[in-house]
């Protein structure tokens, strides 16, 4: 079984990237110098603390080994290891792409991960 990692993502940066052909990240993601991504035990708290209450977002799932060893796990939050990537991806290496909406209370819906 083919190991996940997950970005939340705006739809329109995820437009941006399919029209420029590559993703190379959100400001947080420049500013900090990497792409940050989630593990699907991650990606709740990750949409509750930095996405709260933000609508037209996107989850986005890619293989992890198809970002290489440009894709390096380090401590973050709570001392849990997140995925950080180093450098950028190109939309065809995602696996899938899901709508990720809010329910009455301004929570994210998400899909099963």
């Amino acid at each position: 079984m083919k190991k996940i990692v997950y970005k939340i993502c705006p739809k329109t940066l995820w437009q941006d990237a399919l029209e420029e052909g590559v993703f190379s990240g959100a400001p947080i993601d420049l500013q900090d110098g990497f792409i940050h991504f989630s593990t699907g035990a991650q990606a709740r708290e990750t949409a509750s603390k930095h996405f709260a209450g933000q609508n037209d977002l996107l989850l986005i799932a890619i293989e992890e080994d198809i970002l290489g060893d440009a894709l390096k796990y380090e401590v973050s939050r709570n001392d849990d290891l997140f995925p950080h990537l180093y450098g950028t991806f190109s939309p065809d290496q995602v696996a899938w792409v899901k709508p990720l909406p809010l329910d009455v209370n301004g929570n994210h819906i998400f899909p099963e991960i």
